[in-house]
């Protein structure tokens, strides 16, 4: 009998109510009552997914990778689709496909959009819609913590000094994973804002850069980013997320590690430094 860890997807129907708590107050804050509705109703799906799957989740006997692989797809599925909710409630009569797509697209940091034109568009929903990626991002790395016995043991020593994770550790990971994202989310907030970006753009690129989504609130980067020195700041957060999380991870948490737990991005480096050389030499 395939057993799925429902618990691990609980954490993630809580932040969608998060999410959703955070738009109704956005909402209401800015007098933007046109998809209000669709907020109230996400909260309380998601809030209700949240509680069931985490009273049903628990396991007496331990997972399986396959019935951890199938958790973890279930979840790109099932995620998304009450993400899709604000999509196929909002004004804009969406239908079911195109609301799906939009949300998948974000989900999965694509970037394509069914959407011609942005500025058309309520704020909340772009706001929403941005958030897609975040919590997307959010998700692929947990996966990683949560799959983490498939990899060789030199992706793990990059991660942890354990050579196998239980569930505490997983835990524990997990929530210093959480809180680093969410930390280098709130500093390219606070950073953009600085220099002179509307703060509600600045939160949209926010969550896009930390996901490397796609996603924009307009629809033209030019339209925000004026300035040489906006066009730097830009450029030098998109290396927030060209780096893995887990580079960032381990310099915060460094505790007497070597030069393997940054073996893979300091290729990345390199391959960075070669990049840049070439385009000053050439252009």
């Amino acid at each position: 009998m395939i057993k799925l860890q429902l618990r691990y997807l609980s954490f993630f129907f809580a932040i969608i109510s998060l999410l959703s708590f955070f738009n109704i107050l956005y909402s209401n804050y800015l007098n933007l009552y046109l998809n209000l509705d669709t907020y109230y109703l996400s909260l309380i799906i998601s809030l209700i997914l949240s509680i069931l799957s985490y009273k049903i989740g628990v396991l007496k006997n331990k997972i399986t990778i396959f019935e951890k692989i199938l958790t973890v797809l279930l979840g790109y599925i099932l995620l998304p689709l009450i993400l899709s909710i604000p999509f196929y409630f909002s004004i804009y009569n969406l239908t079911f496909l195109n609301s799906y797509f939009e949300t998948i697209s974000g989900f999965t940091s694509t970037g394509f959009t069914i959407f011609d034109n942005i500025k058309h568009i309520d704020q909340s929903l772009i706001l929403w819609r941005s958030s897609t990626q975040w919590i997307g991002g959010l998700y692929f790395l947990f996966s990683i913590i949560f799959l983490i016995d498939i990899y060789d043991e030199n992706f793990k020593k990059t991660l942890t000094n354990f050579i196998s994770f239980d569930s505490s550790e997983i835990f524990k990971q997990a929530i210093k994973i959480f809180l680093l994202y969410s930390g280098l989310t709130l500093i390219i907030f606070l950073i953009l804002n600085f220099f002179s970006i509307r703060s509600f753009n600045s939160l949209n690129l926010a969550f896009s850069l930390i996901s490397s989504g796609g996603f924009l609130p307009v629809n033209d980067l030019s339209l925000i980013i004026k300035e040489n020195t906006q066009i730097i700041v830009i450029s030098i957060l998109m290396l927030f997320s060209f780096f893995s999380i887990f580079f960032s991870y381990n310099l915060v948490f460094l505790k007497k590690k070597n030069l393997n737990f940054f073996y893979e991005d300091l290729h990345l480096i390199i391959y960075l430094i070669l990049i840049v050389s070439i385009f000053f030499a050439f252009f």
